[in-house]
């Protein structure tokens, strides 16, 4: 079984927002509400508000992180996240997909982004004069940061923003020299999170090679499983670190159910976590919360996760 308290679902007292982000090394952020919600399955005293103010205030920061998919990351981190997976992505490949071409691509996003704080897409279009549209800003954006140049500010009506580095973090990104202290790192960090856990799995959720997650494995000192805690249930979101942290879930899903959870198109759908299981998926409008659970569960064993989803959103 995987351990729900080295991903802190038992919900610790008193950590904050950034806290929870360097103790899981990076959160999954792709989908903004639910990363959020993935902060309030670890915190009974966590709001959405403290979350998004922890972002504001530059102490978590949303960039593209593991596996190049985006990932919320401790500013204190970034050095060595960005070292190991800051070429985990290709936008020229994506960008010449798009018809954005030209030996000046990585200068035109960079002055498109300077000085101007946290840009919309639109923004952004409108800067760029015809050079770009949809997807092949995006693609600009995720060259800048490859070389540490560029993240993505906080949510504006909804709509993401793409701020220079510099103008955010007070410089750019500057990778890691030492490329095993930032092996041994994130080696550290995942199995401190990822119990029980192989290097297999850690290729799997950073998006290194097999061997170079072997050798970051090597590195770092193996760690005690956390104490096991009382059974619990827990309602956590779509794209939650304890399903995309490892290679399979065949330990927490039936394979009955894997429809369910993994319907197709790349929905992954909040789930229902008893004991660490998948007992059901769930999902909300605004704050109301409806649970399709795969069997019978006992009355009641939800209503404090649905009155405290509801304590989040408000």
């Amino acid at each position: 079984m995987r351990s729900v308290e080295a991903q802190l679902l038992h919900r610790p007292p008193g950590l904050t927002a950034g806290e929870i982000v360097r103790r899981l090394g990076a959160m999954q952020a792709q989908d903004v509400p639910a990363a959020l919600l993935a902060f309030r399955a670890r915190s009974a005293t966590l709001s959405r508000a403290d979350v998004e103010a922890a972002w504001q205030a530059r102490e978590i920061v949303r960039m593209w992180g593991p596996r190049g998919t985006l990932h919320f990351v401790h500013a204190d981190d970034l050095p060595w996240i960005h070292a190991l997976t800051g070429q985990s992505v290709n936008p020229l490949r994506r960008l010449a997909e798009e018809g954005v071409t030209g030996d000046d691509l990585l200068a035109l996003i960079g002055k498109a982004l300077e000085g101007q704080g946290p840009l919309t897409k639109a923004d952004l279009a409108e800067r760029l004069a015809g050079r770009a549209s949809g997807q092949g800003i995006v693609h600009l954006v995720a060259l800048a940061a490859q070389q540490g140049l560029a993240v993505l500010g906080p949510m504006r009506a909804g709509k993401p923003t793409y701020v220079h580095a510099a103008d955010w973090l007070g410089a750019p990104i500057a990778p890691e020299p030492d490329r095993e202290r930032a092996l041994k790192e994130l080696a550290v960090r995942y199995r401190r999170a990822h119990h029980p856990a192989d290097p297999e799995d850690l290729a799997a959720w950073s998006g290194l090679s097999l061997g170079a997650a072997r050798t970051a494995w090597g590195l770092a000192a193996g760690h005690p499983p956390p104490a096991a805690v009382k059974p619990f249930a827990r309602l956590a979101p779509a794209f939650d670190e304890y399903l995309m942290g490892w290679r399979s879930r065949d330990r927490i899903l039936a394979a009955a159910h894997a429809k369910d959870v993994f319907p197709g198109g790349g929905i992954l759908r909040p789930v229902v976590l008893v004991d660490g299981v998948i007992e059901g998926v769930w999902g909300r409008k605004g704050a109301q919360v409806s649970v399709r659970p795969f069997g019978e569960l006992p009355g009641g064993l939800l209503d404090d996760e649905i009155a405290d989803v509801r304590r989040f959103l408000a």
